[in-house]
């Protein structure tokens, strides 16, 4: 099964931080998984971390896909299609990451790991 990581989900699998639940980190594990990365967290980490909200992250910012690589973390680039979704999602979710990442999951039908209980408004499976 793919799974699409949310930005957080990717940092704290990246970072071994024990924030990401015993479950989430079982199923990244899991060899008949595919884990999987949108370009969108790569744009999120890089935003965060010039911002200094995130400088734990700045490693993760400079080697996105030589780390992810590494890991076997398929990189999800954005399309055409995916933006205008995201773009039109209905709801009060204003941030523009965690829509893509919602426009993605549907189209791609892949279940996002998440902790973010805000996305179960949109019709997405979310795993935590």
């Amino acid at each position: 099964m793919r799974l699409l990581l949310d930005t957080h989900t990717l940092i704290w699998w990246m970072t071994e931080d024990t924030r990401l639940s015993k479950s989430a980190n079982a199923l990244i594990e899991q060899k008949n998984n595919a884990p999987v990365a949108s370009v969108a967290s790569a744009w999120e980490i890089a935003t965060k971390v010039r911002l200094g909200r995130l400088p734990t992250a700045a490693h993760l910012a400079q080697n996105f896909v030589t780390d992810l690589t590494r890991e076997g973390i398929e990189i999800l680039p954005i399309s055409a299609t995916h933006g205008i979704l995201a773009g039109s999602l209905p709801g009060p979710h204003k941030d523009p990451f965690d829509r893509m990442l919602l426009a993605q999951a549907l189209i791609e039908n892949v279940a996002i790991v998440s902790n973010d209980k805000a996305l179960d408004g949109y019709h997405v499976k979310r795993i935590w």
